[in-house]
């Protein structure tokens, strides 16, 4: 519901009907509204960890679609495809609710801190294996990984560049990483 109808179309009543479950059962569970946000974002964490948690042990099945970039890029084109985009939109929402609620967001900081570690571990993984990579450098690849990562799941959650392909963006993240590192180098 979060994420078909934003967070002003979450209520009480309308998660009764739509579970169809006697009127009240909500409220008994979750007697405020936060309550139930609060809730909410706990289950999205949960299927997102879940997920997360799914993707690293397919990471070592050998084919290579769920390790490293393409994994990620993997992830990222899902995300935007139903039905994993009202999870996404719903996870949107939630973050965007985290901004006046300190509690929601440290239930959504949970999720975010383990898709920055899958992140980090992808742009690990891309590294010429030289020598060991200066964290601060993978620190700025992340980083930049991560909103382009955002930025192409926000066009997805507004219906915008959904036939984008993983091979396609993972091909754009490698490029940010190997651009991240040939501007440190420069540096």
């Amino acid at each position: 519901m979060l994420g078909a109808d934003g967070a002003r179309g979450l209520s009480h009543p309308k998660v009764d009907r739509r579970a169809r479950m006697p009127a009240g059962t909500t409220s008994f569970y979750f007697r405020t509204r936060k309550a139930l946000m609060h809730a909410t974002a706990s289950r999205v964490t949960e299927l997102d960890l879940a997920d997360l948690s799914a993707m690293s042990e397919l990471a070592d099945d050998g084919d290579g679609r769920a390790s490293g970039t393409m994994g990620l890029a993997t992830m990222v084109v899902l995300a935007g495809a139903a039905p994993w985009v009202t999870r996404t939109r719903a996870r949107y929402e939630l973050a965007m609710e985290a901004g006046r609620d300190p509690e929601l967001a440290e239930i959504i900081r949970q999720s975010t801190t383990q898709f920055h570690e899958l992140v980090r571990r992808a742009v690990s993984q891309w590294q010429t294996h030289d020598s060991e990579p200066d964290p601060a450098m993978l620190d700025e690849q992340t980083y930049a990984v991560l909103r382009f990562v955002n930025g192409v799941m926000v066009e997805s959650c507004q219906g915008h560049d959904v036939d984008r392909s993983a091979e396609q963006v993972d091909r754009l993240i490698r490029a940010i990483i190997a651009g991240v590192r040939e501007q440190h180098a420069a540096d």
